[in-house]
């Protein structure tokens, strides 16, 4: 059998067959934004808020407490707590284990990451360092480990790339729904959209209770020196559209509505 060319099937009137039906979503998009990336992965792009540039604690809240040394912040006297809110964001910090290495278990390079203040994903020196699971780095503390284990040696430093969104309550203060979390540690996918049961005490169950839709993001004093790094933060929304027609199914011409 001969074969059939593309020219061939156009002049014979089928380049309809060959292309099909398009299917059209009805939605009219609005343009993404631009933003420039920095020249790394680790660098804050063009529209990332900058908390920590390893200059100074200013745009924090009990920074008088903690330490600035050679471009690292040094967890001190009490929590250190962002002047702004966020809402869903993207987070990335860097952090170090205290050396030289001292203590065991929870009490080695203790820390943590709080969003909105309240839902914590742990920092701890968890490099040869057994715990209890859902109280190691990169867990959220008393509701689930990380998948997986991807701490460096204390005396390299360790990455958090954090995706956060943030719970949503009703007028009367009723959860509608939960926080979710996704956090790159290192590189490695350690929480991927995982549902938060509320927040993260030490001494009670998780429960969720009404507060604003954006909350500070804070870093907890436990009495260990901690390093923190290159902090950054971007407020994230999703895309917008909006629907002005029902989808429809396009071919040349012809447009056919899609029924519910």
């Amino acid at each position: 059998m001969a074969a059939v060319s593309v020219v061939g099937l156009a002049a014979a009137g089928l380049s309809d067959f060959a292309h099909g039906e398009e299917y059209l979503n009805g939605i009219k998009w609005e343009p993404p934004a631009i933003v420039t990336p920095g020249d790394a992965n680790a660098d804050p792009p063009s529209d990332a808020i900058v908390l920590f540039d390893g200059a100074d604690l200013s745009k924090w809240k009990n920074g008088d407490n903690w330490s600035v040394k050679d471009g690292v912040a040094y967890s001190g006297r009490g929590k250190l707590v962002s002047n702004e809110s966020f809402g869903d964001c993207q987070l990335h910090l860097e952090w170090k284990a205290p050396e030289p290495v001292k203590g065991s278990g929870q009490g080695r390079g203790n820390s943590g990451v709080f969003l909105m203040d309240r839902y914590e994903i742990q920092v701890l020196d968890s490099y040869d360092n057994e715990t209890y699971h859902d109280g190691q780095a990169g867990a959220i503390y008393k509701q689930t480990p990380p998948a997986v284990n991807a701490m460096r040696p204390p005396s390299q430093w360790n990455t958090y790339d954090i995706f956060w969104t943030a719970p949503r309550f009703d007028d009367g203060g009723k959860l509608v729904s939960p926080a979710y979390i996704t956090a790159i540690h290192n590189g490695v996918l350690i929480l991927n959209h995982f549902e938060l049961k509320g927040d993260t005490p030490y001494n009670r169950p998780p429960k969720y209770q009404a507060h604003p839709p954006t909350g500070p993001i804070s870093l907890q004093d436990h009495g260990n020196p901690v390093g923190f790094r290159n902090i950054w933060v971007r407020p994230f929304q999703s895309a917008k559209g909006e629907q002005v027609r029902q989808p429809y199914l396009r071919n040349g011409d012809k447009e056919t509505p899609i029924e519910d």
